[in-house]
């Protein structure tokens, strides 16, 4: 006689196997997820990695010329801030080559160029040889050259590779930017922008209109932005190929950020304008060296020149007003106007106090009007400001490998599992089907917990030692506030 399986047995076993391989697939799922040592992951190497039109500015090797990966200090050292300072030459040369680890680690690399380290510095300090009637200076002070705006004094700092566009954005790119999302520039919202009084169409319109407060020489023009840089009557379409203007910080940002790259900072920005000329003896005034002629400088900048400001522009560079991008000779990276034709917008600043680099057509090379147009020139705008000398350029960050670190799991609550965190650093967890109950409260209950002193048992584990820890991806994304 044939025996038959009773039916709740057959149920018992596909229950049981299913319940196998939904813990199969979890553990497979829960391995692919963070490799079992995330420290042999290889680096990407950065020789196979090129975006077209951009410059790649970082450590090469100097046997080969190849660039340098990361799994050593492949990042750019130089000197930072103003060029008028002499205090650049009193930096020791090993000061660019200064590791922030080991032993040497504790000095201040500032304070060791004038052979005084961060310990004998406090040791003053305490003892009351440093003068501080002047009180102490806020968080990001930065003190200003009044010639061209650069950081006094100048210091060694450091940056991470980095490409860069070769040239500023032009209005055609910009262009493409508009007519593929419909953006509005801010210019457009406000309804008008700044025009120098010189190029004004009708000069019957400088007796009326508004100024800038600090800049008299700006007006505020009705229906001027980018596709009309002068006002109404005037058009980009002879300039698509010179440098976008009017446009704000923001303007700048969202159009970085739809090509897929971000604006520079501000020392990214200078480590690529002086070209690989960083130490203290061969830093110069200019891209083209130490001449403060006219002469020298019309083969690489686009200046204001020798004429008199705002109205004889004697034009020897050839432009009374921005140039095609790549008109002028570029620095020893090929980067092409890193002085002067457009001021470029920065990453970072505070909204009220953005940062622009570079200078403009509208500067000169000794700072007797405007700023003096070296490679520390810098200056800071409102970020809703949009003129006729300000543009910009965007950068990208090399790929670098995820890096993951320990996070606690879930503050104590017994289920392990992976938590991403995004680059605001916001905890993502996967969603469980455990709901945990809400406990009931004893409203009768006479026991004040602050009552008896709670005695850790030595014996048992702590209760921050019992929470799990799981990996957890590092971002490495460069952010800011722009959008």
């Amino acid at each position: 006689m044939k025996t038959m399986c009773h039916p709740l047995r057959s149920l018992w076993w596909a229950i049981l196997l299913i319940i196998i391989v939904s813990a199969n697939s979890a553990t497979d799922e829960a391995e692919s997820a963070v490799p079992i040592n995330p420290d042999d992951e290889p680096h990407p190497d950065p020789n196979e990695e090129n975006y077209p039109g951009m410059i790649y500015i970082g450590r090469h090797d100097h046997h080969d010329g190849k660039r340098t990966g990361f799994h050593t200090d492949n990042g750019v050292k130089f000197i930072y801030g103003t060029g008028f300072d002499e205090t650049h030459k009193e930096i020791e040369e090993k000061d660019l080559h200064h590791a922030h680890y080991g032993p040497d680690s504790e000095h201040d690399i500032a304070d060791r160029a004038h052979g005084k380290t961060r310990e004998q510095v406090l040791h003053e300090k305490r003892a009351g040889k440093i003068d501080l009637s002047k009180g102490p200076k806020p968080y990001g002070w930065f003190e200003e050259h009044p010639l061209d705006g650069g950081m006094v004094p100048p210091k060694v700092v450091r940056v991470d590779p980095f490409f860069m566009d070769v040239a500023p954005v032009t209005n055609k790119e910009f262009g493409k930017f508009v007519r593929a999302t419909y953006y509005e520039t801010e210019a457009e919202k406000f309804g008008w922008s700044f025009v120098l009084s010189s190029f004004l169409p009708n000069a019957e319109n400088l007796h009326e209109a508004e100024v800038d407060p600090e800049a008299e020489d700006w007006v505020a023009v009705d229906g001027a932005y980018w596709r009309n840089p002068e006002g109404p009557g005037t058009s980009y379409k002879y300039r698509e190929n010179h440098p976008v203007v009017h446009v704000s910080h923001r303007d700048a940002a969202e159009y970085c950020a739809w090509v897929g790259k971000r604006l520079p900072g501000e020392r990214e920005w200078e480590a690529a304008a002086r070209g690989g000329n960083v130490g203290p003896k061969n830093r110069t005034l200019y891209v083209w060296g130490d001449d403060q002629t006219t002469d020298a400088a019309k083969e690489y900048a686009n200046l204001w020149g020798d004429g008199d400001f705002p109205w004889d522009n004697k034009a020897e560079d050839g432009w009374r007003a921005t140039s095609p991008v790549k008109t002028f000779k570029p620095n020893l990276f090929g980067l092409y106007d890193m002085t002067g034709n457009v001021w470029e917008w920065q990453r970072g600043g505070k909204h009220k106090k953005r940062i622009v680099r570079g200078g403009s057509y509208v500067d000169s090379l000794d700072g007797s009007f405007n700023h003096a147009a070296t490679l520390g020139v810098r200056a800071t705008l409102h970020g809703t400001t949009t003129t006729g000398n300000v543009g910009f350029r965007c950068v990208k960050s090399p790929k670098r490998k995820e890096e993951y670190h320990w996070v606690y799991d879930n503050e104590g609550s017994g289920t392990a599992e992976l938590v991403l965190e995004d680059e605001q650093g916001n905890r993502k967890q996967r969603q469980t089907q455990q709901n945990q109950q809400p406990q009931p409260i004893d409203l009768y209950e006479d026991d004040d917990e602050f009552d008896e002193e709670v005695i850790h048992d030595p014996t048992q584990p702590r209760p921050d030692e019992t929470r799990k820890r799981v990996l957890a991806v590092k971002p490495r994304t460069v952010r800011s506030d722009e959008l």
